[in-house]
């Protein structure tokens, strides 16, 4: 068989602290160098000019530049070489240097004189996932691709063997879009054998769960007045301490009025492992949906989200209202709905006009979604007028008319 013809033999280097040379500091060198970096090697770059982002990574000590050409000899005690320059005589000593050296090389530019091919490479929770076609770089990334997201998201399932450690994930679940859930919350859902969902959560994703997963609603577990979120902290440990994993699935992100970090100090107490799945949260993504940016150059430098499920004159509430009213910024309401009248009332006594535009936007980025267009001094009877209902967030300020009827996110 001719060398050429031969397949390529996998394996996995481990390069951490040694000696790794690129040369040439371009477009393909910026693609290798992350993973590079990531797997901890030891990287000098040999190269008279870089682009901005290989040079940021040696302005914060991530490799060391030596800005120059390649000469003999640069390859001395490398482990491994990336031959990526636009000069062609020097990428072919470079070649000859690292076959005399017997240093595994790449090159960008002569796949056949190289002694060594960069798979399409991906990574996702503890498996690298490696693909080798080889002179077909595209379908190597396309295979690579296929499998990375089925395993992300759960279409391919690939058991754990190994023991598992039961614990409970805190999953941040979007504001409603099913496909707006992080790619490790989905795994995660894809991976537990109990979900604890809130009302809020995507509903959606549920449906999606294999039928030996246990789904229980977080609003019909069994408590006392005033006691539901002890009841939901007592489930999590229960099912936890019988050795299950288990998803808390919530609205937006677990830690934007969602109680996440209550739910993680009562199992750190009972010595149950918490993994946070940060999400995406419903004050930024609704407004993006309804086509209003929270902030605009010119028209708002700052956002402030504010829980309304308490009244401004309730002696519990902890929003110092007045204080809102003199912002110049957005004002984003969550849970505000059934509470707007009294909340427009303390913000155009504190000195918001009265002509200030609100934008009410009901069951954001769902199929459900609508918006309601009105002022504080009209919002009020506007929300009634229009049987807006939960779950919707409010937007108050000048953003609300950046953008225009026509501006909004697809959510087909």
């Amino acid at each position: 068989m001719d060398r050429k013809d031969a397949p390529a033999y996998p394996v996995g280097l481990r390069l951490a602290g040694r000696r790794v040379v690129v040369i040439g500091g371009g477009q393909v060198a910026q693609r290798r160098l992350p993973a590079l970096v990531s797997a901890g090697a030891d990287i000098v770059l040999v190269s008279p000019t870089a682009t901005p982002s290989v040079e940021a990574m040696a302005d914060t000590g991530e490799l060391r530049w030596e800005r120059r050409a390649y000469r003999d000899g640069d390859l001395e005690g490398a482990w491994y070489a990336l031959i990526a320059s636009t000069d062609t005589e020097a990428n072919a000593a470079a070649s000859a240097e690292a076959e005399s050296r017997r240093v595994w090389c790449v090159r960008s530019d002569d796949a056949d004189a190289a002694t060594a091919w960069t798979p399409a490479t991906g990574r996702t929770d503890g498996v690298t996932v490696a693909v080798l076609t080889g002179r077909d770089p595209r379908r190597s990334a396309a295979v690579r691709d296929a499998v990375v997201e089925g395993l992300r998201d759960g279409t391919l399932v690939a058991p754990r063997h190994r023991a598992r450690t039961a614990g409970v994930a805190l999953v941040g679940g979007g504001p409603g879009d099913p496909d707006l859930i992080t790619v490790r919350g989905r795994r995660l859902l894809a991976e537990a054998d109990v979900v604890i969902a809130d009302r809020l959560g995507p509903r959606d994703l549920l449906d999606e769960l294999p039928p030996h997963v246990e789904v229980i609603d977080a609003a019909k577990i069994p408590y006392g007045r005033a006691m539901a979120q002890e009841a939901i902290n007592a489930a999590l440990i229960e099912h936890a301490k019988a050795g299950r994993a288990v998803v808390r699935l919530k609205g937006g992100d677990p830690y934007v009025f969602g109680r996440g970090m209550e739910e993680a100090e009562a199992l750190a107490a009972a010595g149950i492992a918490v993994t946070v799945v940060p999400g995406i949260s419903s004050s930024i993504s609704v407004p993006g949906a309804a086509g209003i940016p929270v902030t605009h150059r010119g028209v708002a430098h700052e956002f402030t989200v504010v829980s309304g499920h308490v009244a401004p004159d309730d002696p519990r509430s902890l929003v110092d209202w007045p204080a809102l009213a003199r912002l110049r910024g957005t004002l984003v309401l969550l849970m505000a709905v059934e509470r707007i009248g009294p909340i427009a009332a303390a913000l155009v006594a504190g000195g918001r006009p009265e002509r200030t535009p609100v934008a009410v936007v009901q069951e954001g980025t769902t199929a459900a979604q609508r918006r309601v267009d009105a002022t504080l001094a009209t919002v009020a009877e506007t929300v009634t007028a229009e049987g807006v209902r939960p779950p919707a967030v409010i937007v108050i300020g000048d953003v609300v008319t950046v953008g225009g009827e026509h501006v909004g996110t697809d959510r087909g």
